[in-house]
């Protein structure tokens, strides 16, 4: 199933989306809580269902598993081998307090491994594509590269997140050498670490499976290697009855010094 063609249409997709998402963005937009205390715009539901129309007219026999639009209960979802795993405006404080690093995320999961993935920032302009048997790209106004991870320096980079840090992250960065810190919203996170920009991407705070599917995939595709910790096991989608995903680190020099520092 998976082609450079299908790779394509996703992209169209989120690009759509983000189309959408930049006309909210240029207005002064309501911003509502959700029942998690997540904030919701009008341009997190106006992407949601660009993605799900495009989604069904490539294939409407895929299910899709959405954060603005799905309630399928485990025992439901259990049985998909294969289905869409959608953020429809990934970074939604970041898009209330327009810095610009938001994205849309689409990635397919196939037996809980994502294998196709588009991780695309409007306001950025910038899209990042990977699938399973065909690569790992970077995109900027409609020219694109392969990207791959580095083997890592001395003197690493680190990418954490913007806005959640805890103690666990505090204790995981102290036992690692001496680092660049580097600081980015979304998905985007991953990406840095796909192309080189960043060494590792630790995360010990909450996230959701669509959180991290398309960036995952990219991820890995470009090089990295993504585990949960403490264990740093394969990191894996649709096998628990949450959607939450424990803590986890993307390492884009699996064999760098440190990594087995990453475990204690």
């Amino acid at each position: 199933m998976i082609s450079a063609a299908l790779l394509d249409s996703v992209l169209a997709i989120a690009q759509d989306a983000g189309r959408a998402i930049l006309t909210v963005y240029n207005t002064d937009f309501a911003v509502d809580t959700k029942a998690d205390d997540s904030p919701l715009t009008q341009a997190d539901l106006a992407a949601h269902q660009i993605i799900m129309e495009g989604l069904r007219t490539l294939d409407d026999s895929i299910p899709v598993l959405s954060e603005e639009g799905s309630d399928a209960e485990h025992q439901d979802r259990r049985s998909w081998s294969r289905f869409w795993l959608v953020d429809p405006l990934d970074g939604t404080k970041e898009f209330v307090n327009r810095n610009g690093e938001f994205t849309v995320n689409i990635a397919l999961i196939e037996d809980g491994v994502p294998t196709l993935g588009v991780v695309h920032a409007p306001a950025l302009g910038t899209s990042y594509l990977a699938a399973k048997g065909i690569g790992a790209f970077r995109e900027d106004a409609g020219q694109r590269h392969a990207i791959h991870t580095r083997t890592a320096p001395e003197r690493p980079a680190f990418v954490v997140s913007r806005s959640h840090r805890d103690e666990a992250l505090a204790d995981l960065l102290q036992r690692l050498p001496p680092h660049e810190a580097v600081s980015t919203g979304s998905s985007l996170k991953f990406c840095l670490v796909a192309e080189g920009a960043a060494d590792l991407y630790p995360r010990t705070g909450p996230t959701s499976e669509w959180d991290t599917g398309a960036g995952q995939c990219v991820a890995e595709i470009a090089g990295a290697r993504v585990a949960t910790l403490p264990d740093l096991q394969p990191m894996r989608y649709n096998a628990r009855d949450t959607l939450l995903n424990p803590g986890f680190v993307v390492i884009g020099d699996p064999n760098a010094h440190w990594v087995a520092a990453l475990q204690q």
